[in-house]
């Protein structure tokens, strides 16, 4: 075989969402065929390391050679020509903003599930707890181990196999965190750059709710692949949400997705399903927007005992682990969308 026949082999192979095969969408970075060691090499450019569509993709392309005379071996990246300018963070392929026009609806929580998810899938993770005033990962995954520092550099601590950084771990315990727009953008600033992360497929960051200063610093400062919106299906949460939505659109960032919490509460001792701030609010904020619904996080008390406790529910088994995990491989596949759609525009 020579390059001419892989290629039109790889032709057959359909991108599950850009709707083209992924030679015409410029989805294939380098074949290169070793015919003494009867070997062809194969660059893709996927950009979501672990995301169910692009395993699946990869999945395809062996299954279009697997009667070929030579053994496969895949590799993915995007080049580095196509990739963005800014090097602030050159070793994370993909940054994730998780944010909420308003407080109190379980934004951390489901940062904390969807970094935990997004490495028990396999992927290599850091989370960064950007809520400068109000921070609460550190106690939510039980981090007990403090960064350390040449003071130079700070390497984070890791928990689930997820690097570590939070304002909790530099003030004192119960300190308030008093500072203007200028300290909050010097300090976000100074933690992202001086932090090792090293090499990671996917960094969360938990934003604080609203639309302030970190959020600013954020859009202007970091290469973000999109943002997933928290929101609970009470219009007064998804009111909040729009502003959030905008903030973003007015940033040109990705909006990867709608994630709902507090989905209703089934009843353990009933068994009956009530949907206590009502019902759909998420999914139709999703489609007025036509943006990708992520999925439904019900109530439950394991959320809680889980936050409380330091063991993500994504982690475990049951109705409301399943739900996490599903925004997790939505998150996942999303971020792909993003990072392929751009590849296939730049080329």
């Amino acid at each position: 075989m020579n390059e001419s026949d892989v290629r039109e082999r790889l032709a057959t192979v359909q991108d599950p969402d850009l709707g083209d095969d992924i030679v015409s969408l410029g989805l294939v970075n380098d074949i290169d065929i070793e015919a003494e060691a009867n070997v062809v090499r194969i660059s893709l450019a996927l950009g979501a390391p672990f995301s169910p569509h692009e395993s699946a993709i990869a999945g395809d392309v062996r299954d279009a050679l697997a009667d070929a005379p030579l053994d496969v071996e895949l590799s993915a990246s995007i080049p580095d020509d196509l990739s963005a300018d800014d090097q602030v963070l050159p070793g994370v392929q993909n940054v994730i903003a998780v944010a909420s026009g308003k407080g109190g609806v379980g934004k951390s929580t489901m940062a904390v599930n969807i970094a935990a998810g997004l490495s028990e899938l396999g992927a290599r993770v850091g989370l960064f707890d950007a809520d400068v005033y109000g921070p609460n990962v550190p106690r939510m995954v039980s981090a007990e181990e403090r960064p350390q520092t040449d003071g130079e550099t700070i390497v984070p601590p890791e928990k689930f196999g997820v690097k570590l950084m939070s304002m909790d771990f530099l003030t004192g315990e119960d300190d308030p965190v008093i500072w203007r727009g200028p300290m909050v953008h010097k300090i976000i600033t100074q933690l992202v750059e001086d932090v090792e992360w090293g090499e990671l497929d996917y960094l969360v960051m938990d934003l604080p709710p609203g639309t302030g200063d970190t959020q600013l610093t954020i859009l202007q400062t970091l290469p973000l692949t999109g943002a997933v919106i928290v929101t609970t299906p009470q219009e007064v949460a998804l009111d909040d949400a729009v502003k959030g939505l905008r903030m973003f659109g007015k940033h040109d960032t990705n909006v990867l997705g709608v994630a709902e919490n507090m989905a209703g509460f089934r009843c353990p001792d009933c068994g009956g399903f009530h949907e206590i701030f009502g019902s759909g609010g998420g999914k139709a904020l999703a489609t007025e927007h036509e943006l990708p619904f992520l999925g439904g996080v019900p109530l439950d008390p394991a959320v809680r005992t889980g936050g409380d406790d330091g063991d993500p529910v994504v982690l475990d088994d049951g109705e409301t682990a399943d739900a996490f995990k599903l925004i997790v491989e939505n998150v996942a596949n999303n971020a792909g969308i993003v990072r392929r759609r751009g590849t296939s525009e730049k080329r």
